[in-house]
């Protein structure tokens, strides 16, 4: 998956009747959490990905 589609992907997940966000607002968001976690060492980005993936793994079975 390119990132181009991986922006577009989140945008249609979070574009809702409740919640309106443009595909520029989500790219801005993601772009500025990828500089968060380029920030971080190794360990720290590993630990906050893999807390992230266990919560999205639990919306995900509901």
């Amino acid at each position: 998956m390119k990132l181009t589609d991986f922006y577009d992907a989140v945008s249609r997940r979070v574009d809702t009747d409740k919640t309106s966000i443009t595909v520029a607002e989500t790219k801005r968001v993601l772009s500025e959490a990828f500089l968060v976690l380029a920030g971080m060492d190794a360990a720290e980005f590993a630990d906050t990905v893999s807390k992230g993936l266990t919560t999205a793994k639990k919306k995900l079975s509901k």
